[in-house]
Protein backbone atom coordinates (compact mmCIF):
# COMPACT_ATOMS: atom_id res chain seq x y z
CA UNK A 1 0.00 0.00 0.00
CA UNK A 2 1.55 3.36 -0.38
CA UNK A 3 1.14 6.27 1.79
CA UNK A 4 -0.19 9.45 0.74
CA UNK A 5 1.27 13.18 1.56
CA UNK A 6 1.27 16.97 0.55
CA UNK A 7 4.73 16.90 0.72
CA UNK A 8 7.51 14.75 1.11
CA UNK A 9 10.57 15.97 2.02
CA UNK A 10 14.00 14.07 1.09
CA UNK A 11 16.91 15.19 3.20
CA UNK A 12 16.89 15.81 7.12
CA UNK A 13 19.31 18.84 6.79
CA UNK A 14 18.52 22.42 7.54
CA UNK A 15 16.73 22.95 4.17
CA UNK A 16 15.07 19.84 4.32
CA UNK A 17 13.66 20.31 7.92
CA UNK A 18 12.65 24.25 7.57
CA UNK A 19 10.95 23.24 4.06
CA UNK A 20 8.73 20.17 6.47
CA UNK A 21 8.03 22.75 9.52
CA UNK A 22 6.85 25.66 7.53
CA UNK A 23 4.79 23.10 5.13
CA UNK A 24 2.90 21.52 8.31
CA UNK A 25 2.47 24.59 10.36
CA UNK A 26 -0.07 25.81 6.94
CA UNK A 27 -1.91 22.26 7.71
CA UNK A 28 -0.05 20.22 5.29
CA UNK A 29 0.42 16.47 5.79
CA UNK A 30 4.09 16.12 5.95
CA UNK A 31 6.59 13.28 5.90
CA UNK A 32 10.20 13.59 6.14
CA UNK A 33 13.08 11.15 4.28
CA UNK A 34 16.37 11.06 5.98
CA UNK A 35 18.82 8.09 6.19
CA UNK A 36 21.52 9.03 8.30
CA UNK A 37 21.00 11.60 11.19
CA UNK A 38 18.73 14.68 11.84
CA UNK A 39 20.61 18.55 11.33
CA UNK A 40 22.66 17.46 8.22
CA UNK A 41 26.09 18.58 7.68
CA UNK A 42 25.89 21.69 9.52
CA UNK A 43 24.49 20.28 12.81
CA UNK A 44 26.66 16.99 12.63
CA UNK A 45 29.68 17.90 10.61
CA UNK A 46 29.64 21.08 9.90
CA UNK A 47 28.73 24.78 11.65
CA UNK A 48 27.60 23.67 14.75
CA UNK A 49 30.81 21.10 15.99
CA UNK A 50 32.95 23.34 13.58
CA UNK A 51 32.19 27.03 15.15
CA UNK A 52 32.14 25.20 18.75
CA UNK A 53 35.93 23.60 18.19
CA UNK A 54 36.49 27.08 16.92
CA UNK A 55 35.81 28.89 20.44
CA UNK A 56 38.33 26.04 22.08
CA UNK A 57 40.71 26.98 19.67
CA UNK A 58 40.38 30.82 20.33
CA UNK A 59 40.72 30.25 23.74
CA UNK A 60 44.23 28.37 23.23
CA UNK A 61 45.16 31.58 21.17
CA UNK A 62 43.86 33.83 24.03
CA UNK A 63 45.78 31.91 27.01
CA UNK A 64 48.68 31.55 25.01
CA UNK A 65 49.40 34.53 22.67
CA UNK A 66 47.27 37.24 24.30
CA UNK A 67 47.63 36.52 27.93
CA UNK A 68 50.99 37.02 28.73
CA UNK A 69 50.97 40.59 27.11
CA UNK A 70 47.98 41.47 29.58
CA UNK A 71 50.11 40.27 32.40
CA UNK A 72 48.94 36.52 32.82
CA UNK A 73 52.48 34.95 33.24
CA UNK A 74 53.00 31.33 33.59
CA UNK A 75 49.57 30.39 33.14
CA UNK A 76 49.96 25.75 32.98
CA UNK A 77 46.89 24.55 31.81
CA UNK A 78 46.24 21.27 30.38
CA UNK A 79 43.33 20.49 27.46
CA UNK A 80 41.70 17.58 27.64
CA UNK A 81 40.82 16.96 24.35
CA UNK A 82 38.64 13.90 25.37
CA UNK A 83 36.72 16.11 27.16
CA UNK A 84 36.10 18.54 24.59
CA UNK A 85 35.12 16.46 22.54
CA UNK A 86 32.52 15.01 25.25
CA UNK A 87 30.86 18.50 25.73
CA UNK A 88 30.96 19.19 22.20
CA UNK A 89 28.84 16.00 21.08
CA UNK A 90 26.33 16.49 23.93
CA UNK A 91 25.71 20.02 22.20
CA UNK A 92 25.66 18.31 19.04
CA UNK A 93 23.02 15.74 20.35
CA UNK A 94 20.92 18.06 21.89
CA UNK A 95 20.78 20.33 19.03
CA UNK A 96 19.87 17.15 16.44
CA UNK A 97 17.19 16.08 19.46
CA UNK A 98 15.53 19.40 19.08
CA UNK A 99 15.20 18.96 15.59
CA UNK A 100 12.99 15.51 15.85
CA UNK A 101 11.18 16.93 18.83
CA UNK A 102 9.98 19.77 16.29
CA UNK A 103 8.63 17.45 13.29
CA UNK A 104 7.33 15.27 16.33
CA UNK A 105 5.53 19.17 17.40
CA UNK A 106 4.01 19.87 13.78
CA UNK A 107 2.79 16.34 12.83
CA UNK A 108 5.45 15.52 10.43
CA UNK A 109 6.08 11.98 9.70
CA UNK A 110 9.90 11.40 10.24
CA UNK A 111 10.86 8.08 8.14
CA UNK A 112 14.32 6.69 8.46
CA UNK A 113 15.89 5.13 5.73
CA UNK A 114 17.21 6.37 1.75
CA UNK A 115 14.49 7.50 -0.40
CA UNK A 116 15.00 6.26 -4.26
CA UNK A 117 11.95 7.60 -7.30
CA UNK A 118 10.44 4.77 -8.70
CA UNK A 119 8.98 7.25 -10.86
CA UNK A 120 7.63 11.33 -11.18
CA UNK A 121 5.00 10.73 -8.44
CA UNK A 122 6.45 7.89 -6.10
CA UNK A 123 9.75 6.79 -3.80
CA UNK A 124 10.77 3.82 -2.56
CA UNK A 125 11.88 3.75 1.25
CA UNK A 126 12.70 0.23 3.12
CA UNK A 127 10.09 -1.63 0.67
CA UNK A 128 7.38 0.79 1.35
CA UNK A 129 6.49 3.52 -1.48
CA UNK A 130 5.12 6.79 -0.85
CA UNK A 131 3.60 9.20 -2.77
CA UNK A 132 2.69 13.36 -2.72
CA UNK A 133 1.11 16.27 -4.69
CA UNK A 134 4.81 18.03 -3.88
CA UNK A 135 8.32 16.38 -3.27
CA UNK A 136 11.08 18.77 -2.05
CA UNK A 137 14.79 17.15 -2.66
CA UNK A 138 17.10 18.60 -0.43
CA UNK A 139 19.88 16.22 0.09
CA UNK A 140 22.60 18.38 0.49
CA UNK A 141 26.08 16.93 0.14
CA UNK A 142 29.43 15.18 1.76
CA UNK A 143 33.07 15.44 1.46
CA UNK A 144 34.37 14.86 -2.21
CA UNK A 145 38.04 12.37 -1.74
CA UNK A 146 40.38 12.25 -4.21
CA UNK A 147 40.88 8.86 -6.32
CA UNK A 148 44.19 8.13 -5.57
CA UNK A 149 46.28 5.05 -4.50
CA UNK A 150 45.83 5.44 -0.76
CA UNK A 151 42.79 7.66 -0.23
CA UNK A 152 41.10 5.07 2.35
CA UNK A 153 43.85 6.74 4.66
CA UNK A 154 42.38 9.95 4.13
CA UNK A 155 40.38 11.73 6.63
CA UNK A 156 37.35 14.40 5.95
CA UNK A 157 35.78 17.08 6.99
CA UNK A 158 33.26 14.89 8.72
CA UNK A 159 35.34 12.19 10.38
CA UNK A 160 37.67 14.79 11.86
CA UNK A 161 34.83 15.23 14.80
CA UNK A 162 35.18 11.78 15.32
CA UNK A 163 38.57 11.92 16.16
CA UNK A 164 38.82 11.11 19.93
CA UNK A 165 42.37 12.56 20.89
CA UNK A 166 44.85 14.98 18.82
CA UNK A 167 48.00 13.68 16.58
CA UNK A 168 51.59 15.38 16.37
CA UNK A 169 50.78 16.40 13.02
CA UNK A 170 48.35 17.05 10.20
CA UNK A 171 47.82 17.80 6.52
CA UNK A 172 45.05 19.41 5.76
CA UNK A 173 44.49 18.82 1.60
CA UNK A 174 42.49 22.09 0.17
CA UNK A 175 42.22 25.60 -0.30
CA UNK A 176 38.75 26.32 0.62
CA UNK A 177 37.49 27.92 4.20
CA UNK A 178 36.78 24.43 5.16
CA UNK A 179 40.27 23.67 4.43
CA UNK A 180 41.74 27.10 6.20
CA UNK A 181 39.14 26.49 9.42
CA UNK A 182 40.70 23.54 9.99
CA UNK A 183 44.17 24.02 9.33
CA UNK A 184 43.56 27.16 11.58
CA UNK A 185 42.10 25.23 15.11
CA UNK A 186 44.28 22.49 14.48
CA UNK A 187 47.52 24.67 14.75
CA UNK A 188 45.82 26.83 17.82
CA UNK A 189 45.39 23.84 19.50
CA UNK A 190 48.95 22.76 19.49
CA UNK A 191 49.31 20.24 16.69
CA UNK A 192 51.76 20.96 13.75
CA UNK A 193 49.88 21.80 10.89
CA UNK A 194 49.98 21.90 6.86
CA UNK A 195 47.82 23.11 4.55
CA UNK A 196 48.34 22.01 1.25
CA UNK A 197 47.31 23.91 -1.88
CA UNK A 198 47.22 23.54 -5.62
CA UNK A 199 48.23 26.89 -6.60
CA UNK A 200 49.71 30.03 -4.44
CA UNK A 201 47.22 30.50 -1.87
CA UNK A 202 43.94 29.50 0.04
CA UNK A 203 40.86 31.16 -0.60
CA UNK A 204 41.36 32.35 -4.00
CA UNK A 205 37.73 33.09 -4.88
CA UNK A 206 37.67 35.58 -2.05
CA UNK A 207 38.83 39.24 -2.32
CA UNK A 208 42.84 39.41 -2.66
CA UNK A 209 43.10 41.67 0.08
CA UNK A 210 41.52 38.74 2.51
CA UNK A 211 43.81 36.07 0.96
CA UNK A 212 46.67 38.35 0.91
CA UNK A 213 46.10 39.23 4.54
CA UNK A 214 45.85 35.20 5.69
CA UNK A 215 48.82 34.48 3.78
CA UNK A 216 50.64 37.10 6.15
CA UNK A 217 48.98 36.21 9.03
CA UNK A 218 50.20 32.75 8.17
CA UNK A 219 53.64 33.18 7.58
CA UNK A 220 53.95 34.66 11.21
CA UNK A 221 51.79 32.62 12.99
CA UNK A 222 49.98 30.21 11.16
CA UNK A 223 49.80 26.76 9.75
CA UNK A 224 52.91 26.11 7.52
CA UNK A 225 51.88 26.61 3.83
CA UNK A 226 52.26 24.55 0.99
CA UNK A 227 51.76 26.29 -2.00
CA UNK A 228 51.83 25.00 -5.60
CA UNK A 229 51.74 21.67 -3.88
CA UNK A 230 50.01 18.41 -4.80
CA UNK A 231 49.61 14.88 -3.73
CA UNK A 232 49.24 11.68 -6.42
CA UNK A 233 49.31 8.98 -3.47
CA UNK A 234 49.33 8.22 0.01
CA UNK A 235 51.15 5.17 1.75
CA UNK A 236 51.06 4.00 5.44
CA UNK A 237 55.12 3.95 7.02
CA UNK A 238 55.44 1.09 9.63
CA UNK A 239 54.96 3.60 12.26
CA UNK A 240 51.74 4.75 11.66
CA UNK A 241 52.78 7.79 9.56
CA UNK A 242 51.37 8.83 6.56
CA UNK A 243 53.66 9.42 3.50
CA UNK A 244 52.15 12.04 1.17
CA UNK A 245 53.61 11.74 -2.65
CA UNK A 246 53.67 12.96 -5.91
CA UNK A 247 55.27 11.42 -8.80
CA UNK A 248 56.80 9.06 -6.83
CA UNK A 249 58.60 11.06 -4.18
CA UNK A 250 57.96 11.75 -0.92
CA UNK A 251 56.84 15.49 -0.13
CA UNK A 252 55.47 15.55 3.31
CA UNK A 253 55.06 12.78 6.27
CA UNK A 254 52.60 13.56 8.89
CA UNK A 255 50.17 11.23 11.68
CA UNK A 256 47.10 12.51 9.47
CA UNK A 257 45.68 13.85 6.59
CA UNK A 258 42.19 15.43 5.86
CA UNK A 259 41.45 15.79 2.16
CA UNK A 260 38.91 19.19 2.26
CA UNK A 261 39.11 19.32 -1.85
CA UNK A 262 35.38 20.32 -2.17
CA UNK A 263 31.61 18.51 -1.79
CA UNK A 264 30.28 16.19 -3.86
CA UNK A 265 26.61 16.56 -4.14
CA UNK A 266 23.97 13.60 -2.62
CA UNK A 267 22.25 13.29 -5.77
CA UNK A 268 23.57 10.13 -6.88
CA UNK A 269 21.43 7.62 -5.08
CA UNK A 270 17.79 8.92 -5.69
CA UNK A 271 16.60 7.28 -8.52
CA UNK A 272 16.89 10.83 -10.48
CA UNK A 273 17.01 8.17 -13.77
CA UNK A 274 13.50 7.07 -12.91
CA UNK A 275 12.03 10.88 -13.39
CA UNK A 276 11.99 13.16 -15.64
CA UNK A 277 14.62 15.45 -13.16
CA UNK A 278 17.09 17.22 -15.08
CA UNK A 279 20.71 16.75 -13.47
CA UNK A 280 24.30 18.09 -15.24
CA UNK A 281 28.11 16.39 -14.92
CA UNK A 282 28.77 17.43 -11.31
CA UNK A 283 25.15 16.34 -10.07
CA UNK A 284 23.83 19.44 -9.72
CA UNK A 285 19.86 19.30 -10.00
CA UNK A 286 18.72 21.58 -12.54
CA UNK A 287 16.28 24.46 -11.06
CA UNK A 288 13.98 27.67 -12.26
CA UNK A 289 14.40 30.57 -10.03
CA UNK A 290 11.23 29.03 -8.03
CA UNK A 291 13.67 26.10 -7.30
CA UNK A 292 11.57 23.86 -9.74
CA UNK A 293 12.91 21.33 -11.48
CA UNK A 294 11.80 20.10 -14.53
CA UNK A 295 9.17 17.77 -13.17
CA UNK A 296 7.11 21.00 -12.12
CA UNK A 297 5.63 19.41 -8.72
CA UNK A 298 9.41 18.00 -7.70
CA UNK A 299 11.58 21.47 -5.84
CA UNK A 300 15.22 21.26 -4.72
CA UNK A 301 17.06 23.59 -2.68
CA UNK A 302 20.31 23.96 -0.73
CA UNK A 303 23.85 22.01 -1.87
CA UNK A 304 22.48 19.85 -4.73
CA UNK A 305 21.20 22.62 -6.54
CA UNK A 306 24.65 24.40 -6.97
CA UNK A 307 23.85 27.61 -4.88
CA UNK A 308 25.71 28.94 -1.91
CA UNK A 309 26.52 25.93 -0.01
CA UNK A 310 25.82 28.07 3.45
CA UNK A 311 22.68 26.75 6.03
CA UNK A 312 21.10 29.83 5.93
CA UNK A 313 20.71 29.80 2.13
CA UNK A 314 19.18 26.06 2.04
CA UNK A 315 16.70 27.49 4.92
CA UNK A 316 15.29 30.53 3.24
CA UNK A 317 14.93 29.02 0.32
CA UNK A 318 13.51 26.39 2.10
CA UNK A 319 10.57 28.02 3.74
CA UNK A 320 9.83 30.25 0.64
CA UNK A 321 9.10 26.94 -0.84
CA UNK A 322 6.80 25.63 1.58
CA UNK A 323 5.19 29.46 1.72
CA UNK A 324 4.22 29.52 -2.10
CA UNK A 325 2.88 25.80 -2.19
CA UNK A 326 1.06 26.37 1.06
CA UNK A 327 0.45 29.95 1.99
CA UNK A 328 -0.12 31.61 -1.45
CA UNK A 329 2.73 33.21 -1.96
CA UNK A 330 3.49 35.07 -4.68
CA UNK A 331 6.90 33.37 -5.60
CA UNK A 332 9.21 30.50 -4.15
CA UNK A 333 12.07 32.26 -5.89
CA UNK A 334 14.88 34.31 -3.58
CA UNK A 335 17.54 36.42 -3.52
CA UNK A 336 21.03 34.66 -3.70
CA UNK A 337 23.09 38.73 -3.63
CA UNK A 338 24.50 39.93 -1.39
CA UNK A 339 24.84 36.38 0.65
CA UNK A 340 26.91 37.32 3.86
CA UNK A 341 29.46 34.86 4.88
CA UNK A 342 32.26 34.40 7.24
CA UNK A 343 35.50 32.34 7.35
CA UNK A 344 36.21 31.08 11.08
CA UNK A 345 40.02 31.42 10.32
CA UNK A 346 42.64 32.96 12.55
CA UNK A 347 41.71 35.43 12.89
CA UNK A 348 38.01 35.41 11.16
CA UNK A 349 37.30 37.07 7.89
CA UNK A 350 33.78 38.17 7.11
CA UNK A 351 32.43 39.35 3.55
CA UNK A 352 29.53 39.86 1.84
CA UNK A 353 28.67 41.13 -2.04
CA UNK A 354 31.38 41.32 -5.08
CA UNK A 355 35.04 41.13 -4.47
CA UNK A 356 37.10 44.00 -6.15
CA UNK A 357 38.00 42.00 -9.05
CA UNK A 358 34.12 40.93 -9.15
CA UNK A 359 32.94 44.49 -9.22
CA UNK A 360 35.25 45.34 -11.60
CA UNK A 361 34.25 42.73 -13.73
CA UNK A 362 31.06 43.82 -13.75
CA UNK A 363 31.03 47.33 -13.36
CA UNK A 364 34.48 48.22 -14.67
CA UNK A 365 37.07 49.79 -12.90
CA UNK A 366 36.55 53.20 -14.04
CA UNK A 367 33.04 53.18 -12.48
CA UNK A 368 33.86 51.84 -9.04
CA UNK A 369 35.84 53.64 -5.46
CA UNK A 370 37.45 51.31 -3.27
CA UNK A 371 38.09 52.26 0.17
CA UNK A 372 40.66 50.10 2.50
CA UNK A 373 41.86 50.50 6.19
CA UNK A 374 44.37 48.98 8.62
CA UNK A 375 44.83 48.93 11.81
CA UNK A 376 46.25 46.87 14.71
CA UNK A 377 43.08 46.01 17.36
CA UNK A 378 43.29 47.38 20.87
CA UNK A 379 42.77 43.78 22.25
CA UNK A 380 45.98 42.52 20.36
CA UNK A 381 48.36 45.58 20.16
CA UNK A 382 48.00 45.97 23.74
CA UNK A 383 49.43 42.74 24.04
CA UNK A 384 52.05 43.39 21.50
CA UNK A 385 51.50 41.69 18.90
CA UNK A 386 51.23 42.94 15.52
CA UNK A 387 48.01 41.20 13.97
CA UNK A 388 47.23 43.99 11.31
CA UNK A 389 43.21 43.98 10.82
CA UNK A 390 42.50 44.83 7.46
CA UNK A 391 38.91 46.43 5.97
CA UNK A 392 37.70 47.13 2.14
CA UNK A 393 34.52 49.03 0.74
CA UNK A 394 34.16 48.56 -2.87
CA UNK A 395 31.75 51.17 -4.19
CA UNK A 396 30.18 51.49 -6.95
CA UNK A 397 28.86 54.65 -9.22
CA UNK A 398 28.70 58.41 -8.69
CA UNK A 399 26.63 57.75 -5.59
CA UNK A 400 28.92 55.17 -4.47
CA UNK A 401 26.53 52.92 -3.80
CA UNK A 402 28.14 49.91 -1.25
CA UNK A 403 28.08 46.82 -2.91
CA UNK A 404 31.43 44.90 -1.62
CA UNK A 405 32.25 44.83 2.16
CA UNK A 406 35.24 42.86 3.33
CA UNK A 407 37.16 42.47 6.86
CA UNK A 408 39.72 39.85 8.27
CA UNK A 409 40.42 40.55 11.82
CA UNK A 410 39.51 40.00 15.64
CA UNK A 411 35.41 40.21 16.10
CA UNK A 412 34.87 40.77 12.53
CA UNK A 413 32.66 37.87 12.23
CA UNK A 414 30.19 39.40 14.86
CA UNK A 415 30.36 43.03 12.95
CA UNK A 416 29.27 41.70 9.51
CA UNK A 417 25.59 40.88 9.91
CA UNK A 418 24.37 44.70 10.62
CA UNK A 419 26.55 46.00 7.79
CA UNK A 420 25.00 43.23 5.48
CA UNK A 421 21.73 44.40 6.29
CA UNK A 422 22.57 48.12 5.59
CA UNK A 423 24.22 46.94 2.05
CA UNK A 424 21.24 44.83 1.13
CA UNK A 425 18.87 47.94 1.49
CA UNK A 426 21.00 49.90 -0.57
CA UNK A 427 23.24 52.09 1.87
CA UNK A 428 25.69 54.19 0.07
CA UNK A 429 29.25 55.42 1.47
CA UNK A 430 27.65 58.63 2.47
CA UNK A 431 25.37 56.36 4.63
CA UNK A 432 28.37 55.04 6.14
CA UNK A 433 29.80 58.42 6.42
CA UNK A 434 26.72 59.77 8.90
CA UNK A 435 27.16 57.56 10.58
CA UNK A 436 28.33 58.07 14.14
CA UNK A 437 31.25 55.38 15.19
CA UNK A 438 31.44 53.45 18.02
CA UNK A 439 34.76 53.92 19.77
CA UNK A 440 37.12 52.19 20.71
CA UNK A 441 35.74 49.13 18.01
CA UNK A 442 37.26 47.48 15.17
CA UNK A 443 33.22 48.49 13.78
CA UNK A 444 33.98 51.95 13.51
CA UNK A 445 36.63 51.68 10.37
CA UNK A 446 34.04 51.21 8.28
CA UNK A 447 32.05 54.30 8.87
CA UNK A 448 35.44 56.80 8.92
CA UNK A 449 36.92 55.94 5.37
CA UNK A 450 38.53 58.32 3.84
Amino acid sequence: MTANYDLIVIGGGSGGVATANRAAMYGAKVALIEGKRLGGTCVNEGCVPKKITWYAAHMADVMNQVGPGYGFQDVHYQFNYQEFVKARDTYVANARASYERGLLNNGIDYIKGYAKFIDNHTVQVNGQTYSARYFMVATGGRPAVPKVPGHELLDTSDSFFEWQDLPQSVAVVGAGYIAVELAGVLHALGVESHLVVRYDRPLRKFDSMLSQALLDTMADHGPTLHAHTQFDAYRRRQDGKIECLYQGQVVLVVDRVIAAIGRALNSDALGLENTDIQVNERGIIQVNDQHQTAVPHIYAVGDVIGRPALTPVAIRAGRHVAEFLFNGAASAAIDYSQIPTVVFSHPAIATVGYTQEEAEAKFGADNLKVYTSQFNSMYQRAAGLNVPSKFKLVCQGPEEKIVGLHAIGEGVDEMLQGFAVAIKMGATKADFDATIAIHPTGSEEFVTMR
